[in-house]
């Protein structure tokens, strides 16, 4: 396993950003090790709900945490509110890097992710391989 640091700026899709940084790597596999800064728009999809609830606010991430490949990504986020509240949820399309964004990805050399359809869960599922 190796460390690769990142450091999104202004305006930067955060699941685009994660998915273009691995892909620039070489690498097919990592995890978000850590994750904070912050959203101006955040698209979260929370538990059983096939929609995304859109938040269009000045937001602060609190914990970043996942699995990323060079084409997709399932990350959970939690964010706090100009009120101090706080949501959470599975990252959507669209979230949007407010000021910065830090993020420790933990590189898996050797290995791939792929997503594929989990016909007993519905959804895209993470399938592991060796590479």
């Amino acid at each position: 396993m190796r460390a690769l640091p990142l450091r999104l700026t202004p305006g930067q899709d955060l699941r685009l950003a994660l998915q273009e940084a691995l892909a620039a790597d070489g690498a097919q596999a990592a995890f978000v090790v850590s994750g904070i800064g912050s959203l101006a728009l955040a698209q979260l999809r929370m538990a059983g709900a096939q929609e995304s609830l859109s938040l269009e606010e000045d937001l602060e991430i609190l914990t970043l945490s996942g699995s990323v490949t060079p084409t997709a990504t399932h990350l959970h986020i939690s964010v706090s509110r100009a009120d101090g509240s706080v949501l959470g949820g599975h990252v959507g399309p669209g979230c949007t890097v407010r000021t910065t964004a830090e993020v420790l990805l933990a590189v898996l050399p050797g290995w791939r992710f792929t997503r594929e359809r989990d016909e007993a869960t519905g959804w895209d599922e993470l399938v592991i391989s060796r590479s």
